[in-house]
């Protein structure tokens, strides 16, 4: 491989560096996870309100910030599409 090649595939690395790194930063992400993470929450909190249990209460973060970060792959396909 000759140095112009590797210049080009370091370029084109730091590229998607630059961009995982905004977008872990980026206002948009940090809404949706906020948007989402209490969406799943309110669900999560009609579905157990029979039950007076502190580790199904435990949970609710959990499952609220997991779901909502799997979801986050489509919004930012969408977003990356402005940068």
């Amino acid at each position: 491989m000759n140095i112009e090649e590797e210049i080009n595939q370091i370029k084109e690395r730091n590229k998607k560096v630059e961009l995982d790194k905004k977008w872990e930063t980026s206002l948009i992400r940090r809404l949706c996870i906020c948007i989402l993470t209490y969406i799943i929450v309110v669900i999560y909190s009609y579905v157990i309100k029979k039950y007076d249990n502190i580790m199904l209460s435990s949970l609710v973060p959990v499952i609220g910030f997991t779901l909502s970060t799997l979801s986050l792959k489509f919004v930012r396909k969408v977003w990356q599409k402005d940068k």
